[in-house]
Protein backbone atom coordinates (compact mmCIF):
# COMPACT_ATOMS: atom_id res chain seq x y z
CA UNK A 1 0.00 0.00 0.00
CA UNK A 2 1.47 3.39 -0.94
CA UNK A 3 2.29 5.76 1.88
CA UNK A 4 0.14 8.82 2.40
CA UNK A 5 1.77 11.97 1.02
CA UNK A 6 0.55 14.13 3.91
CA UNK A 7 2.42 13.95 7.22
CA UNK A 8 0.10 14.48 10.19
CA UNK A 9 1.60 16.86 12.75
CA UNK A 10 0.57 17.66 16.29
CA UNK A 11 -1.37 20.92 16.60
CA UNK A 12 -2.42 20.96 12.93
CA UNK A 13 -5.97 20.62 11.60
CA UNK A 14 -7.04 18.29 8.82
CA UNK A 15 -10.13 17.71 6.69
CA UNK A 16 -10.69 13.95 6.51
CA UNK A 17 -13.29 12.52 4.19
CA UNK A 18 -14.29 9.41 2.32
CA UNK A 19 -17.29 7.98 0.52
CA UNK A 20 -18.84 4.63 -0.15
CA UNK A 21 -17.42 2.23 -2.68
CA UNK A 22 -18.95 3.03 -6.09
CA UNK A 23 -20.57 6.05 -4.38
CA UNK A 24 -22.94 3.69 -2.60
CA UNK A 25 -24.41 4.29 0.84
CA UNK A 26 -22.32 3.76 3.93
CA UNK A 27 -25.17 4.57 6.34
CA UNK A 28 -28.38 2.58 5.87
CA UNK A 29 -30.37 3.38 9.01
CA UNK A 30 -30.23 5.82 11.94
CA UNK A 31 -28.41 3.35 14.18
CA UNK A 32 -25.54 3.20 11.65
CA UNK A 33 -24.92 6.94 12.05
CA UNK A 34 -25.06 6.62 15.83
CA UNK A 35 -22.65 3.70 15.83
CA UNK A 36 -20.18 5.59 13.62
CA UNK A 37 -20.32 8.55 16.03
CA UNK A 38 -19.64 6.24 18.99
CA UNK A 39 -16.67 4.80 17.10
CA UNK A 40 -15.46 8.34 16.36
CA UNK A 41 -15.55 9.22 20.02
CA UNK A 42 -13.68 6.10 21.04
CA UNK A 43 -11.18 5.70 18.19
CA UNK A 44 -10.23 9.36 17.65
CA UNK A 45 -10.47 10.88 21.09
CA UNK A 46 -8.59 8.04 22.77
CA UNK A 47 -5.90 8.45 20.10
CA UNK A 48 -5.34 12.14 21.05
CA UNK A 49 -7.19 13.50 18.03
CA UNK A 50 -9.77 16.23 18.61
CA UNK A 51 -12.89 16.21 16.46
CA UNK A 52 -13.70 19.85 15.65
CA UNK A 53 -16.64 19.34 13.26
CA UNK A 54 -18.32 16.52 11.39
CA UNK A 55 -21.11 15.65 9.00
CA UNK A 56 -22.20 12.13 8.16
CA UNK A 57 -24.06 11.86 4.86
CA UNK A 58 -25.73 8.74 3.43
CA UNK A 59 -22.78 7.95 1.14
CA UNK A 60 -19.85 9.89 2.62
CA UNK A 61 -18.50 11.68 5.66
CA UNK A 62 -16.54 14.84 6.45
CA UNK A 63 -14.44 15.21 9.60
CA UNK A 64 -12.43 18.21 10.72
CA UNK A 65 -9.84 17.07 13.23
CA UNK A 66 -6.93 18.54 15.12
CA UNK A 67 -4.06 16.18 15.82
CA UNK A 68 -2.82 16.35 19.41
CA UNK A 69 -0.01 13.87 18.94
CA UNK A 70 -1.97 10.76 18.02
CA UNK A 71 -1.59 8.66 14.88
CA UNK A 72 -4.41 9.87 12.61
CA UNK A 73 -3.90 7.16 9.98
CA UNK A 74 -3.96 4.36 12.53
CA UNK A 75 -7.04 5.76 14.29
CA UNK A 76 -8.94 6.19 11.01
CA UNK A 77 -7.95 2.74 9.82
CA UNK A 78 -9.22 1.28 13.10
CA UNK A 79 -12.45 3.30 12.83
CA UNK A 80 -13.27 2.33 9.26
CA UNK A 81 -12.33 -1.31 9.76
CA UNK A 82 -14.55 -1.62 12.84
CA UNK A 83 -17.42 0.15 11.09
CA UNK A 84 -17.12 -1.92 7.90
CA UNK A 85 -17.08 -5.17 9.88
CA UNK A 86 -20.20 -4.14 11.80
CA UNK A 87 -22.08 -3.07 8.65
CA UNK A 88 -21.08 -6.23 6.78
CA UNK A 89 -22.31 -8.35 9.67
CA UNK A 90 -25.52 -6.35 10.17
CA UNK A 91 -26.52 -6.42 6.51
CA UNK A 92 -25.03 -9.80 5.59
CA UNK A 93 -22.67 -8.26 3.06
CA UNK A 94 -19.02 -8.77 2.18
CA UNK A 95 -16.25 -6.62 0.78
CA UNK A 96 -15.14 -3.07 1.19
CA UNK A 97 -17.61 -0.43 2.23
CA UNK A 98 -15.43 2.59 1.46
CA UNK A 99 -14.01 3.71 -1.86
CA UNK A 100 -10.46 3.38 -0.55
CA UNK A 101 -8.32 4.97 2.14
CA UNK A 102 -9.67 8.21 3.59
CA UNK A 103 -8.55 11.48 2.02
CA UNK A 104 -6.82 14.18 4.07
CA UNK A 105 -6.18 17.85 3.41
CA UNK A 106 -4.23 20.09 5.78
CA UNK A 107 -6.20 23.13 6.92
CA UNK A 108 -3.52 25.79 6.78
CA UNK A 109 -5.33 29.10 7.48
CA UNK A 110 -8.04 30.27 9.87
CA UNK A 111 -10.17 31.48 6.94
CA UNK A 112 -9.98 28.02 5.38
CA UNK A 113 -10.90 26.48 8.73
CA UNK A 114 -14.02 28.64 9.06
CA UNK A 115 -15.16 28.12 5.47
CA UNK A 116 -14.58 24.39 5.81
CA UNK A 117 -16.76 24.16 8.92
CA UNK A 118 -19.51 26.05 7.15
CA UNK A 119 -19.22 23.79 4.12
CA UNK A 120 -19.34 20.68 6.31
CA UNK A 121 -22.44 21.88 8.13
CA UNK A 122 -24.26 22.95 4.95
CA UNK A 123 -23.59 19.64 3.18
CA UNK A 124 -27.06 18.14 3.91
CA UNK A 125 -28.75 21.33 2.65
CA UNK A 126 -26.62 21.37 -0.50
CA UNK A 127 -27.53 17.71 -1.12
CA UNK A 128 -31.25 18.44 -0.74
CA UNK A 129 -31.69 16.14 2.26
CA UNK A 130 -33.03 18.95 4.47
CA UNK A 131 -34.02 22.58 4.09
CA UNK A 132 -31.97 23.81 7.06
CA UNK A 133 -28.79 22.48 8.64
CA UNK A 134 -30.42 22.10 12.06
CA UNK A 135 -32.77 19.47 10.60
CA UNK A 136 -29.86 17.06 9.96
CA UNK A 137 -29.11 15.16 13.16
CA UNK A 138 -25.82 13.66 12.03
CA UNK A 139 -23.58 16.70 12.01
CA UNK A 140 -22.06 18.98 14.61
CA UNK A 141 -24.12 21.95 13.39
CA UNK A 142 -26.57 21.85 16.31
CA UNK A 143 -23.73 22.02 18.85
CA UNK A 144 -22.16 24.99 17.05
CA UNK A 145 -25.50 26.75 16.73
CA UNK A 146 -26.30 26.24 20.43
CA UNK A 147 -29.27 23.97 19.67
CA UNK A 148 -27.84 20.78 21.20
CA UNK A 149 -25.54 20.24 24.16
CA UNK A 150 -23.34 17.52 22.68
CA UNK A 151 -19.81 16.84 23.86
CA UNK A 152 -18.24 15.28 20.76
CA UNK A 153 -17.05 18.34 18.80
CA UNK A 154 -14.38 20.56 20.33
CA UNK A 155 -15.63 23.97 19.17
CA UNK A 156 -13.28 26.43 20.84
CA UNK A 157 -10.82 26.88 17.97
CA UNK A 158 -13.51 27.52 15.35
CA UNK A 159 -15.93 29.57 17.46
CA UNK A 160 -13.28 31.82 19.00
CA UNK A 161 -13.94 34.59 16.48
CA UNK A 162 -17.67 34.78 17.20
CA UNK A 163 -19.59 36.24 20.12
CA UNK A 164 -22.80 34.28 20.49
CA UNK A 165 -24.15 31.02 19.12
CA UNK A 166 -26.82 33.07 17.29
CA UNK A 167 -24.13 35.16 15.57
CA UNK A 168 -22.30 32.02 14.59
CA UNK A 169 -25.53 30.37 13.37
CA UNK A 170 -26.23 33.37 11.16
CA UNK A 171 -22.77 33.10 9.61
CA UNK A 172 -23.06 29.33 9.15
CA UNK A 173 -26.38 29.65 7.37
CA UNK A 174 -25.03 31.80 4.54
CA UNK A 175 -26.76 30.22 1.54
CA UNK A 176 -24.28 31.78 -0.88
CA UNK A 177 -21.63 29.31 0.26
CA UNK A 178 -21.36 27.24 -2.94
CA UNK A 179 -20.43 30.35 -4.95
CA UNK A 180 -17.50 31.30 -2.73
CA UNK A 181 -14.19 30.55 -4.46
CA UNK A 182 -12.63 29.64 -1.09
CA UNK A 183 -15.12 26.81 -0.73
CA UNK A 184 -15.22 25.43 -4.28
CA UNK A 185 -12.02 23.44 -3.68
CA UNK A 186 -13.61 21.76 -0.63
CA UNK A 187 -16.50 20.22 -2.50
CA UNK A 188 -16.44 16.47 -2.75
CA UNK A 189 -17.89 15.26 -6.03
CA UNK A 190 -20.75 13.24 -4.55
Amino acid sequence: MPRRSIQFQSGYCYHLYNRGNNRQKIFFEAENYSYFLRLLRYRLLTAKIDLLAYCLMPNHYHLLVQCQGGDVSKAMQSLTLAYTKAINQRFNRVGSLFQGPFKAIEVDTSAYLQHLVRYIHLNPVKAGLVDRSEEWAFSSYCEYAGLRAGTLPQMGLVRSGFGSAAEYRSWLDDTQLPTLTEVRALMLDE
